[in-house]
């Protein structure tokens, strides 16, 4: 009798107790399915971001191969005509490019003249992290389906830091970069921002350090925001350079002991005499970006170049009969003239007038990528190129230059390495 009163009382207790238990577990898958739902939302976003991002890559980059094709159908249907087609493609007479080369006319950037670091990241795998350069976060280099360029993806964080690995940098030298940022729109915040960081610690650290910081916001001009480790400076620099940041901007950056002179495209918007602090040794560069959204705003960079000094071609050219510089470029496979280019050009624009009875001849020159024959006919494009763009737009009087192409023929540095074949890539002016 007593066993069945406790077996009774157990039962009681079991059926008071079984509501309580069965919302417990009915409570726990729910939140396990929550759980699950978010993941899936999340992977779907994710996804569909990866989707968007390439798609807006492509179109980006894929603008020079539509018009190329484009070009293509001209030339034949202009060779089925009787026409010589060759300086259709080659040369820059199109009213878009002159325009272009007419806002830089006035750029007075000038690339150091002995390169020092370059990647473009063509020997490093898509998904990989590149590898000529360190970071304390994460990273990864893209491509698109054209397979024309490579980007560093740089990772949304606050601490994280992407670090060429460079060779000691001497008091004066430049620093050059593309930028394509995805995602940005009105609700873009202004500490949506680039850090570009001077600090003689190279690794995870500060240390001694100056920085230029865009902001990629939309809403308004944010500008630049620059400061040092001594906080002496400490400042925002206006500027409206947002549009320019939409397009793929190009970054030039110019040091010397202590100053810094930074432009966007063709704007100068940081000149500063004393920005960097003195240091004992050498300056290490390191990027920083904050507060760009997961999944929404992306920020990729490709082209970096360091060089050693500041290219003073007037001088030289004067003192000397020549200069060489690798810092004219021009699309791949083309004549046709970056306008980045413009603040070399300028300077030889300025020596010509200066000197009245200076005459040059151009030389272009190729490095050994594809066939012998067609690097010579570019080469001498190259050179006209340049000849018509001191003519046509500084206005120097075509007779003072000459042009020559040498192809690949002249190599100052080794054509199987990335920084080799940009050395080999170059543009010499020869008093005559």
């Amino acid at each position: 009798m007593k066993t069945k009163q406790v077996t009774i009382a157990w039962l009681f207790i079991f059926l008071l107790c079984a509501p309580t238990a069965h919302a417990q577990i009915l409570k726990k898958l729910k939140k396990r399915a929550e759980e699950a739902a978010k993941e899936t939302v999340l992977q779907k976003v994710e996804e569909k971001a990866a989707e968007e991002t390439g798609r807006i890559m492509d179109t980006i980059l894929d603008a020079d191969k539509k018009i190329k094709k484009k070009k293509k159908k001209k030339r034949k249907s202009a060779t089925k005509n009787g026409q010589d087609p060759m300086d259709e493609d080659e040369t820059p007479q199109g009213d878009t490019l002159d325009s272009e080369l007419t806002i830089y006319s006035k750029f007075d950037f000038v690339p150091g003249n002995k390169q020092v670091f370059f990647d473009e990241f063509s020997s490093d795998y898509v998904g990989d992290f590149p590898s000529k350069w360190n970071t304390n976060g994460s990273g990864e280099v893209v491509g698109t389906s054209s397979g024309t360029e490579k980007w560093l993806e740089m990772k949304p964080g606050y601490g994280t830091y992407y670090i060429p690995k460079l060779p000691e940098l001497p008091e004066a030298f430049t620093i050059e970069f593309d930028l394509m940022a995805t995602g940005l729109d009105n609700k873009t915040a202004s500490t949506t921002v680039l850090k570009i960081i001077l600090s003689d610690d190279t690794g995870f650290k500060l240390g001694n350090y100056a920085y230029a910081q865009i902001s990629f916001c939309q809403y308004a001009a944010v500008g630049l925001w620059v400061r040092n480790s001594s906080k002496e400076i400490n400042n925002q620099v206006k500027a409206d350079i947002r549009e320019a940041l939409l397009n793929r901007p190009h970054i030039s950056v110019a040091v010397n002991k202590q100053r810094l002179r930074l432009w966007v495209n063709q704007q100068k918007v940081v000149d500063i005499p004393s920005l960097l602090p003195p240091i004992s040794r050498s300056y290490g560069l390191k990027f920083e970006l904050n507060n760009f959204k997961a999944g929404k705003e992306q920020l990729f960079i490709t082209n970096l170049k360091l060089a050693e000094g500041g290219q003073d071609l007037r001088s030289k050219l004067i003192a000397e009969g020549r200069v060489s510089t690798n810092a004219i470029l021009f699309k791949s496979g083309s004549a046709t003239l970056q306008p980045k280019s413009m603040g070399i050009i300028r300077q030889i624009s300025q020596v010509l007038k200066q000197e009245s009875d200076l005459n040059l001849n151009i030389v272009g020159h190729t490095d050994a990528d594809g066939n012998d024959a067609k690097n010579l006919a570019l080469s001498k494009q190259r050179a006209e190129a340049v000849k018509n763009t001191l003519v046509s737009i500084y206005g120097i009087d075509s007779a003072r230059l000459d042009t020559e192409g040498k192809g690949e023929t002249e190599p100052v540095a080794d054509n199987s390495t990335t920084e080799g074949k940009a050395q080999n890539r170059r543009v010499e002016f020869i008093k005559v």
